[in-house]
């Protein structure tokens, strides 16, 4: 098995635990928030998307789909457009909210296609690139990746858990 091919795994898992999460839930319950400064499935699903469409953008040296496919205005959000929930307060978590499922699994999965699109055209050499030299090491396209993926799919955890919680009321 090829490298990319372990890694466009990773994204397909993620894509699967976040379908999962959404999937038949009410606006109201993609909102719900198990305390007041707790994160809802709709934040904890956007912010994973934002910061993988980030990401993924920078290191394929495109623009985000958030932006080029017209997602930011759909969302509508009162936060700026390069927003990616990073550093959100409990207030600015709270003001992300959507209408229904579809259109928060229809961004993640625009991003989720690209993704693969990018990765399905790596070679095992490309993921040795460095992406970022602003650390010690310096962060190579590999390690981008893998933590995009860590990080993604703690977040979508962390909605199929709240998911649970709200199931359970």
């Amino acid at each position: 098995m090829k490298a990319t091919d372990v890694i466009a795994d990773g994204f397909a898992r993620i894509h699967e635990v976040v379908h999962e999460a959404v999937e038949g839930l009410s606006a109201e319950q993609l909102g719900a928030r198990v305390d007041p400064a707790a994160n809802s499935i709709t934040w904890l699903v956007w912010h994973l998307t934002r910061v993988q469409d980030d990401h993924v953008a920078d290191a394929a040296r495109r623009e985000q789909v958030w932006l080029t496919q017209g997602w930011a205005a759909r969302f509508a959000l009162s936060l700026p457009a390069g927003s990616t929930g990073y550093g959100h307060t409990a207030r600015q978590a709270g003001s992300v909210r959507v209408d229904s499922g579809e259109l928060l699994l229809g961004y993640f999965d625009a991003v989720h296609e690209e993704t693969l699109r990018f990765v399905r055209g790596l070679s095992a050499a490309d993921l040795d690139r460095v992406v970022d030299e602003g650390w010690d090491p310096p962060v190579t396209l590999g390690v981008r990746l893998v933590s995009v993926m860590g990080d993604d799919l703690q977040h979508a955890g962390q909605a199929a858990f709240v998911r649970g919680v709200l199931e359970r009321r």
